[in-house]
């Protein structure tokens, strides 16, 4: 074994001390310089996957997931990482097919059995969700209608919900907003765990473009340089333009 290799296992050793521990940015931080060394390590991106899933770093979980699939196709536990990410940032069904691409290349693993069963129930609570919660918010606003024209009946001297067609007519009305809320809070709901995946703002990238921006503008004016009037007078008169 080389002295690079060598030092390789060191600090996959200690990054994996770190996970044992529960010292998360630790272990990425060694599991990290060894990749530097062995970019082609396709296990050191496996246990990075898992570091950064623990530290809710899901879109630096993904990509290394991806590059363990994409250095070691046939090997179970890049689908594995790749479906533990998913299913943290619940894509239930992405999840559940990338569970079932690693049980085929490791069948009746009764960890990837047990985490495919999870899925599953959690997809389909998923669904039930979606489609359960626009109906309790339109069942909630039919209660709150209820609510309403009876306290116009009781409460004031004289009601303005008189008309069975205008009890029922507000009754709907606000059973629509209901389901209309419900239906956005779930929209909400969707878009929010979609931007889990995203890649974190890089304020120092931004920076670095508003910096390329400035060296350009200052490139730009060297080419066209500014003169004062007298100057540009002078320059006139001899026939500059």
């Amino acid at each position: 074994m080389s002295e690079e290799q060598d030092k390789v296992q060191k600090l996959k050793e200690d990054g994996n001390n770190c996970v044992r521990q529960q010292k998360y940015p630790e272990a990425m931080f060694h599991y990290t310089h060894a990749i530097k060394i062995d970019p082609s390590n396709y296990s050191l991106y496996s246990n990075r996957s898992f570091v950064f899933l623990k530290m809710q770093q899901y879109h630096f979980a993904m990509e290394d997931a991806m590059m363990t699939i994409k250095l070691k196709p046939d090997w179970t536990k890049g689908y594995y990482r790749k479906a533990e990410v998913e299913f943290h940032t619940f894509r239930f069904g992405d999840a559940l097919h990338s569970y079932r691409q690693a049980l085929s290349l490791q069948p009746n693993d009764p960890d990837i059995m047990e985490a495919i069963n999870k899925a599953s129930r959690s997809l389909i609570k998923d669904q039930r969700a979606d489609q359960q919660i626009p109906w309790l918010g339109a069942g909630i606003g039919i209660i709150l209608g209820v609510i309403v024209v009876i306290a116009d009946y009781v409460f004031t001297n004289k009601p303005t919900l008189t008309h069975p067609l205008l009890m029922a007519l507000l009754t709907i009305s606000i059973a629509m907003i209901g389901f209309g809320i419900a239906k956005g809070f779930r929209y909400f709901v969707k878009c929010q765990r979609k931007s889990l995946l995203e890649p974190p703002f890089d304020l120092l990238d931004e920076n670095t473009k508003q910096d390329d921006k400035s060296e350009e503008a200052d490139k730009q004016s060297d080419k066209h340089p500014k003169y004062s009037k007298a100057q540009a007078r002078q320059r006139f008169k001899k026939g500059k333009t």
